[in-house]
């Protein structure tokens, strides 16, 4: 009897895989009310405090709207380096897509490329499944969507959709495997390893060692595990990471450059909750998320019931996938999987490796043909057990046991009647559109379901920013007409919309949010009075007239709207020789030693002279403050070392003997008398000595200087690994971009990414080996065609 498919044709299965995905995503979002299908935003965290703004970004580089190029951005942290950040947030070929939407429909482009990474990696994976060993397409194609729809991609990458390139990356590296133990496709398998570790080196990495033991499975099963064949797998992945090392190295070298994050003990999550998270409509992040619809686990579970299975294959696909769950559980395991250092977040962010390696199990069983009753009813009692299991998990909903029933049910029933009524190997065509439709309904649903109860848990536990609207609209039109780059920065100013709001809404501010901020930017900004979140990765706006000075900044956005700051500074000044001094406890006196003039008086009662601008700095405070009984409150938000309350104007003192009133805990500060002529005045001597022109390129600095000044040229930028001025590594004044002025009038200052040098050389040396594997390929097919002709 011929065994039925559906679909028919061989590139249906992968096409209705990601139909699925998508369905069952979008339907998801749409039950929540969650944008683009209500008003609820879904940017919540990273995506909306990094994702959406780097794709802002990008779509400003495509359409040659941006402030800096690959090399630089000159919007964000007064001036960083941009290939780490491009390296790790925008290499993705899917975020190329962003450039065909509108400039105000970012939130959708980047929810439109959500969907299609979710839908790729299902048509990945149904695709190779049937390329590891030929089965029911339909059942390829569920299993697929459920790789795609597993718990990991619709709770946690969703939101951080550069994770996705991993998901797309496994089944792809899982095919580069095949191809290595058929001694096939010696070019194109280097080429998908670099793609995939360009698109997203993290989650690459965890793919790429998923792909391994998964090779080593298929070689032990077929008995050819051989040196041979390892050393070609090796050295493709090689290949392949060496291509790509033009942007790993710049990542590489950003991220030992940047602040120190967090550093945190792994803490295995108990049995109960991992037990949960491979049920439906459950949520959390100190657990693995490896739900993948009840149909794909009762399958995972039953291949080791299966007799008509090889003995030697079924062992170590349960062996493989047991072990996968256990390693996510020891920290020497975990530690691997996750480059050596525990992860600030989730700590199981190689879960979607485990859900990969869950559906090649069941596939393993069913390229065989239906489960038969023995391994239907061995895998339901594992499965049952598994949930009974999780019963005292506090992850579970009120939702999980009815979908996970209904899923059973669904899954179960479809896969008796085939089985049943069927015959032969597949059985009638009519019940394997039975059990497909069954198993996709129970996975589009419960799939569905934990998608929308992500949604709702997500917008309760995390900060959530709103989608493109009137209010950036706003402020990016306010903002765009009072542009003065290079000649003065304007900052977007606050209150603060994201993290990045320089790079969403355009200016150039101090605004910066990464994970590669840089250790001399974060240390610089909280030494002039800034403030963070993120334990100082996430730098805020400084509204302050000193630093508006230092930095150049002519205008701000300030209660809704944008205002003038002053007659700022050129972008290049002329100091005195040597550096500036250490930085010392107050921030006040701080930013004096980067003036240079005395301009704030720190009186110890804490109470200004009448007609001095007041500011108080409590970088550990929370609450409120206000000038007096009578003065406007101003909110801070400290708690060291999370977050760092930025240095606070109270007003203009217009009452004697009126001081801060403080309403809140935390340290309650110094307060700073700030005086505006001895401001204007230390402003003025600095412009006597500043650059006459400026030019900003992508990659550096040009300043025209008065003729015969001497000391030291300063630049409004931070001093970050990277940069030569006149030839010579650059100096630093305060942390700032500095180099001796010898006397000549032009100072040229470049910028090359570290690691971008060394990168290219392992970039081209791999691509050589690569044309010399196609050399050697060819002549090798000229001789045996010759010695055919023969």
């Amino acid at each position: 009897m011929r065994r039925p498919s559906l679909p028919a044709r061989p590139a249906a299965a992968p096409a209705l895989a990601g139909l699925l995905a998508a369905l069952a995503l979008c339907a998801g979002d749409a039950a929540a009310r969650t944008f683009p299908f209500g008003s609820r935003t879904r940017a919540v965290n990273d995506l909306g405090n990094q994702f959406v703004p780097f794709h802002a970004q990008l779509w400003d580089l495509l359409h040659g709207r941006a402030d800096g190029g690959l090399l630089l951005n000159w919007r964000s942290g007064w001036g960083t380096s941009f290939l780490p950040d491009l390296g790790t947030y925008l290499t993705s070929p899917f975020a190329l897509l962003v450039g065909l939407f509108p400039r105000d429909g970012i939130d959708l482009a980047v929810y439109v490329i959500t969907v299609l990474k979710t839908a790729t990696a299902a048509a990945a994976m149904a695709g190779v499944l049937l390329a590891l060993r030929p089965g029911p397409r339909w059942g390829a194609a569920v299993l697929g969507a459920s790789y795609g729809l597993c718990g990991w991609s619709v709770v946690e990458a969703t939101y951080n959709p550069m994770w996705l390139d991993g998901l797309i990356a496994f089944p792809l590296l899982c095919l580069v495997g095949e191809w290595v133990r058929e001694r096939r496709r010696p070019v194109l398998g280097p080429g998908v390893v670099a793609l995939a570790w360009v698109a997203n080196f993290y989650t690459a990495y965890m793919a790429t060692l998923g792909a391994a033991l998964v090779l080593l499975v298929r070689l032990a099963a077929a008995r050819e595990l051989r040196p041979g064949v390892v050393a070609r797998a090796a050295g493709t992945v090689a290949l392949g990471v060496g291509l790509a090392a033009p942007v790993l190295l710049p990542v590489f070298l950003g991220s030992r450059h940047a602040y120190p994050g967090v550093t945190r003990e792994f803490v295995p999550a108990t049995l109960p909750d991992v037990l949960a998270r491979t049920l439906p409509a459950t949520y959390g992040f100190a657990s693995p998320a490896a739900f993948l619809g009840t149909g794909a686990l009762l399958l995972a579970c039953g291949l080791a019931f299966r007799r008509d299975v090889p003995g030697r294959e079924r062992w170590l696909w349960t062996g493989l996938a047991v072990a996968v769950a256990l390693s996510l559980q020891w920290q020497p395991t975990h530690l691997v999987w996750h480059v050596f250092a525990t992860p600030n977040g989730s700590p199981y962010r190689q879960s979607f490796v485990l859900a990969g390696v869950l559906v090649l199990t069941a596939w393993a069983g069913l390229s065989y043909g239906w489960p038969d009753r023995r391994s239907l009813l061995g895998g339901a009692a594992v499965v049952l057990v598994l949930a009974a299991g999780a019963t005292g998990s506090a992850l579970v909903s009120v939702w999980t046991y009815p979908l996970f029933a209904a899923g059973f049910v669904a899954s179960a029933a479809g896969l008796v009647l085939a089985r049943r009524y069927g015959g032969g190997r597949y059985g009638d065509r009519r019940y394997a559109v039975l059990a497909a439709g069954l198993l996709a309904a129970a996975l589009v649903g419960q799939a569905a379901a934990t998608t929308a109860y992500a949604d709702r848990e997500k917008r309760a536990r995390l900060d959530d920013y709103p989608a493109w609207g009137a209010a950036h609209e706003t402020r990016a039109a306010a903002v765009a007409a009072a542009d003065g780059w290079p000649v003065y920065r304007t900052d977007p100013g606050r209150p603060l919309l994201t993290g990045n709001d320089p790079l969403l809404v355009g200016g150039q501010g101090a605004g910066y949010y990464s994970s590669h901020t840089p250790e001399v930017l974060t240390r610089t900004l909280a030494a002039l009075g800034a403030g963070w979140t993120s334990r100082g990765r996430n730098l805020q706006s400084l509204d302050n007239p000193v630093t508006d000075a230092l930095f150049g900044v002519g205008a701000r956005w300030r209660d809704g709207r944008v205002v003038r700051t002053g007659e700022p500074l050129p972008l290049v000044t002329v100091r005195p020789a040597g550096p500036p001094g250490a930085y010392g406890p107050s921030a006040f006196r701080n930013q004096e030693l980067l003036l240079g003039a005395r301009v704030y008086d720190l009186p110890a009662d804490g109470v200004c002279p009448v007609g001095t601008e007041v500011f108080l700095w409590a970088p550990d405070f929370t609450g409120t403050a206000r000038l007096g009984a009578a003065g406007p409150p101003v909110e801070l938000r400290g708690g060291l070392p999370k977050r760092r309350a930025a240095m606070t104007s109270l007003g203009v003192q217009g009452t004697a003997g009126a001081g801060p009133v403080l309403e809140g805990r935390g340290g309650r500060g110094a307060v700073g008398c700030l005086d505006p002529a001895r401001l204007r005045a230390a402003v003025t001597a600095l412009r006597a000595r500043a650059a006459t022109e400026v030019e900003i390129t992508d990659s550096g600095v040009r300043a025209e200087l008065p003729p015969g000044v001497a000391g030291t040229v300063v630049v409004a930028a931070p001093r970050i690994a990277g940069w030569r001025c006149d030839g010579r590594p650059a100096t630093a004044y305060g942390g700032l971009l500095a180099a001796p002025a010898t006397g000549r009038t032009t100072t040229i200052c470049t910028f090359r990414p570290p690691g971008l040098r060394g990168g290219l050389g392992v970039g081209a040396v791999a691509l050589a080996l690569v044309a010399r594997v196609v050399g050697a390929r060819r002549r090798t097919r000229t001789g045996a065609a010759a010695t055919t002709g023969c």
